[in-house]
């Protein structure tokens, strides 16, 4: 199945009676002005046009890009819990067919973990602060490993997922348990769906993943319009799932991401095996466990 035309770029932001696709909004008025817009969208929209692929591994790995975002029309002084899920997109498995480099129904999807939430560690927050900048999930980390304990979200590998981003007004009155329905809205963006992997498929995917990363300036060795028009071989190590990943001396700390990003080694590891995944295209015993059931 090709990813071409899966589905339609979302507007520059989105309202929330818009989303809940009513005329008449029957929201608080605390919510019903709220305006969404998804940074990086352009670059969102890069890879939703070949198929975004995101990694998870047993201890958890960040996504990239980050889910950030900007929002409008709060009430300032009100105070509002932000949260992400995730939701299957459909009830299928899908496997990657590198002959014709594109996605197939594999068979039904697996039986999924219950759904979990992640909340952003600033909430709750007041209006004007949310506001006054771009809201970013950067600690938010996707495993597959259905027994962790450490809050990640769930995800089954190879599986397509959607994000969504929740604004919850937090009422002060104290039964404010009946109005619950009226107190949240929910947003998505179609260009942010992707598919779970435990190593890239797509070796586009990957090429556009470290021309974009700023963690991954140490990597290139080209220019990044020649990294993303065409596949390049890259020798390096990539280790089994579950071990540690070798760390780059050369990564650099990017310059305008949000304050609470880490420069750490799980992002370091993260370019280490966006790069490893161009080998995994040129030999299919790195793979295997991948591809099909």
């Amino acid at each position: 199945m090709h990813r071409h035309h899966l589905s339609q770029s979302s507007e520059l932001s989105q309202s929330c009676c818009v989303e809940q696709g009513s005329p008449t909004c029957s929201k608080a008025p605390q919510v019903s002005r709220v305006r969404v817009q998804l940074e990086m969208q352009a670059l969102w929209q890069q890879f939703d046009q070949l198929g975004m692929e995101m990694i998870v591994t047993k201890a958890g790995r960040r996504m990239f890009p980050t889910f950030q975002v900007r929002i409008s029309g709060m009430d300032p002084s009100a105070e509002y819990v932000l949260l992400m899920d995730f939701i299957p997109v459909d009830d299928k498995r899908y496997r990657y067919a590198f002959h014709s480099s594109s996605w197939l129904v594999a068979g039904r999807a697996d039986i999924s973990a219950p759904g979990r939430m992640h909340f952003h560690p600033d909430s709750p927050g007041r209006g004007a602060q949310w506001m006054k900048q771009t809201v970013s999930f950067d600690a938010l980390k996707l495993t597959n490993n259905l027994l962790d304990d450490n809050g990640h979200m769930i995800l089954n590998s190879m599986h397509r997922y959607k994000p969504r981003f929740h604004v919850i007004y937090v009422e002060p009155a104290p039964n404010s348990h009946l109005h619950a329905h009226q107190n949240f809205c929910s947003f998505s963006f179609p260009e942010t769906q992707f598919i779970a992997v435990t190593a890239y498929q797509n070796h586009r995917i990957t090429q556009l993943k470290i021309a974009s990363n700023p963690f991954a300036k140490g990597f290139r060795t080209a220019d990044p319009q020649d990294w993303v028009g065409g596949a390049r071989s890259m020798v390096t190590w990539h280790p089994a799932e579950g071990r540690d990943e070798a760390q780059s001396e050369t990564a650099q700390r990017p310059t305008s991401w949000s304050a609470k990003t880490s420069g750490g080694p799980e992002e370091q590891t993260c370019v280490l095996s966006e790069q490893s995944a161009l080998l995994h295209q040129k030999e299919s015993t790195a793979y295997t466990s991948e591809r099909t059931d």
